[in-house]
């Protein structure tokens, strides 16, 4: 099924707005949607096209790149090879999975210039350093990131274009939905935190109404990740601190502890690693900010973070693994409504995805308690308004919000807004804006 992508738009404004001056490089993770999006757009938008698939091209194709002295034989030869007739500045080139062709990426450069044809790039690990060795990074891209379907174009993908609407005006309005409406919505969002965005679950989700068979769709991704893993890391720590994730939020610590999962692991070469899988976009880093103000970026703590995953259906997955289907208590118990208090790690990262996909960076902070050994903890800190929003997180409803009213007493002049992110309708308690998990992406 071809889903129906946001990022579309902004492509179209790629277009129009500069109108062959630069590529489209359309960066994301495995398997969420870039090849597909790119050539429905070259379907609707463009005369003609050409895709090359680096990953399965042949080697004559590879070759054509490493001389670009007359790029009319280059394009002769593409139009031979792909059977497909380029009309200057009506047609258009992809370069799917262009890290594999590093001279391809090269190349842009002189492409552009040359004003004959568009140009889309889209790939994954692009800035791995064997991806880019001995290459100029070209200038002349315009760069853009594909997420998993976030939950308004999962609706869509249902047929339901009410509910987002609907959510938003209730949001703008702190106008409360009803006890009755905010469960059937909880239970719609609980659907999109087990299946995931990724767009083969959603597709096997719909064509199916299998949780099984999702399940199933989701872990041949993760076999994916792991894959590139031990490509980025052949000592296999790259996919220790990958799987570890469920494990490590489950802890509720104020950090990962990687300790805990690579005994004795040199924290500078931790870094390198976590470099890499955050350029593979599979997961998602949240800093602890030492100094929470609207600056956070410079005094994000760089030993002290925590790990999501880019995708929530993948983490329901990820969490269990080592078990059959029928084993994980997750589907059922979100499916019934019945989620534990200890599976609460799932809203966290459900929380941390969506900030992320609305263009967010991630950050936390906690700090010690005065009467006890134990800390409080901010789950998510937001720079607006040259001030800060703290969000606790709850997995169910509440009856105290201590960490919020601490982070209150100590920096209240640098507050904003302060809101309770939980399961219940919108209501608000004082200055807390209370506000159920679904509302997350209206912040």
């Amino acid at each position: 099924m071809i889903f129906e992508r946001k990022l579309y738009q902004k492509m179209l404004e790629w277009k129009r707005e500069f109108d062959g001056k630069t590529a489209l490089l359309i960066k994301g993770a495995r398997r969420v949607g870039k090849s597909t999006l790119a050539e429905e757009f070259a379907k609707n938008e463009y005369e003609s096209y050409i895709l090359i698939d680096f990953s399965i091209a042949s080697k004559e194709v590879h070759e054509l790149f490493e001389d670009l002295s007359d790029l009319n034989y280059l394009f002769l030869r593409l139009q031979m090879i792909y059977h497909v007739n380029l009309t200057e500045r009506k047609s258009l080139i992809i370069f799917d999975e262009v890290q594999m062709q590093p001279l391809a990426r090269q190349a842009i450069k002189h492409l552009v210039k040359d004003h004959r044809y568009d140009y889309i790039e889209t790939g994954s690990l692009l800035s791995i350093k064997k991806n880019i060795k001995d290459i100029v990074i070209p200038s002349e891209e315009t760069r853009v990131q594909l997420y998993p379907l976030d939950y308004e174009e999962f609706r869509w993908a249902l047929g339901d274009r009410a509910t987002i609407p609907l959510l938003r005006t209730a949001f703008e309005n702190l106008r409360p939905l009803g006890d009755d409406l905010n469960r059937r919505l909880l239970r719609d969002f609980r659907l999109y935190m087990l299946v995931g965005g990724m767009p083969q679950a959603v597709d096997t989700f719909i064509t199916t109404n299998n949780m099984s068979m999702v399940d199933q769709m989701k872990r041949n991704i993760l076999e994916l990740y792991e894959e590139d893993f031990r490509k980025i890391d052949p000592t296999g720590r790259a996919g220790m601190l990958f799987d570890a994730i469920p494990a490590e939020l489950n802890k509720n610590a104020s950090r990962y502890q990687v300790s805990s999962v690579i005994a004795g692991e040199k924290e500078e070469r931790v870094r390198e690693i976590l470099a890499d899988m955050q350029d593979s976009m599979t997961v998602y880093i949240s800093y602890h900010a030492n100094n929470p103000n609207a600056g956070m970026a410079f005094h994000k703590d760089p030993g002290r973070y925590k790990l999501f995953l880019c995708d929530t259906g993948l983490f329901v997955t990820l969490a269990f693994k080592d078990r059959e289907f029928t084993d994980n208590e997750i589907y059922e118990k979100l499916l019934n409504n019945k989620l534990s208090t200890n599976l609460g790690y799932l809203y966290e990262n459900m929380i941390a995805q969506m900030l992320k996909t609305g263009g967010n960076e991630l950050f936390y902070y906690s700090f010690p308690k005065e009467t006890s050994n134990h800390n409080y903890e901010v789950d998510f800190l937001l720079a607006r308004k040259n001030k800060v929003c703290p969000l606790e997180v709850k997995s169910s409803g509440y009856k105290t919000h201590a960490s919020l009213d601490a982070f209150q007493e100590k920096f209240s002049e640098r507050i904003w807004k302060r809101y309770l992110i939980y399961t219940r309708d919108i209501r608000k308690d004082t200055d807390i804006i209370c506000l159920p998990v679904f509302m997350v992406p209206f912040l």
